[in-house]
């Protein structure tokens, strides 16, 4: 191999190792623009609601500050599930081990009741996203935890009262487990979208067997290194991959 090669192959090495340290990516589908963010098994991904002071974290500028202090640094983060206006979660939402809100298991308005909704786990080795009644039925022991609804994806189809040809498009994001449950694969439009599509995207794109929403008109991300740091109301529950200040 000549000193070229050589110095050609190590460069293809290095964008390699940059392009898998990357966490979040921007891709499009069916026109419409999307941010997705994976986060591998074992990564320090936590959920987030109240701040040491009482008051409700409620924005990524608290949040980078709370974590600071920890020596801990946001890599990306999220809003992560549906609340109340005094910013609690609707439905069951683990942080740390503790059950600071329990299940909903009934239907009712909105999208957190169009049935089955589900919840969001994260474990000490895995990822799960399962039906709300199933995760009740055998709960696993979620580090964190939060629910919110419809599913998107359900063992590989489409929430069954999705429609093809819905006129109720709005920005959207959700969170998908791959197969082996070892990627959390979150996603949120930069674009109005159906339900249809954006379940499609995390089935077909995606490749997520199980996938939940977790909002809309409220959904916006932190995502520094592509430059996105949406601001807005202040904000329930949320979720983030923090990094090492080191």
């Amino acid at each position: 191999m000549t000193r070229k090669s050589k110095a050609l192959a190590i460069a293809l090495l290095l964008t390699a190792g940059a392009a898998e340290a990357q966490t979040c990516t921007d891709t499009s589908f069916e026109g419409v623009a999307y941010t997705v963010c994976d986060v591998p098994a074992g990564a320090d991904l936590r959920l987030w609601l109240t701040a040491p002071d009482g008051r409700p974290v409620g924005s990524f500028e608290r949040l980078r500050d709370l974590t600071a202090a920890e020596g801990r640094e946001v890599v990306f983060a999220m809003n992560a599930g549906m609340y109340h206006a005094n910013r609690s979660p609707v439905g069951l939402y683990i942080e740390d081990g503790e059950t600071l809100s329990e299940a909903v298991t009934g239907g009712g308005g909105g999208n957190f009741g169009l049935l089955p909704n589900g919840i969001f786990c994260i474990l000490p080795g895995s990822f799960a996203v399962l039906e709300t009644k199933a995760f009740l039925a055998a709960p696993p022991a979620c580090t964190h935890a939060t629910q919110s609804g419809p599913m998107l994806v359900i063992g590989g189809d489409l929430h069954p009262r999705f429609l093809v040809d819905s006129d109720s498009t709005y920005i959207r994001n959700g969170v998908g487990v791959s197969a082996d449950g070892q990627t959390a694969r979150f996603a949120l439009s930069q674009g109005p979208v159906t339900f249809h599509a954006f379940g499609r995207f995390f089935r077909d794109v995606l490749e997520t067997p199980e996938a939940l929403y977790l909002d809309g008109s409220i959904s916006r991300i932190y995502a520094p290194e592509l430059g996105r740091d949406q601001g807005g109301r202040p904000m329930g529950p949320i979720v983030g991959l923090l990094a090492s200040t080191d």
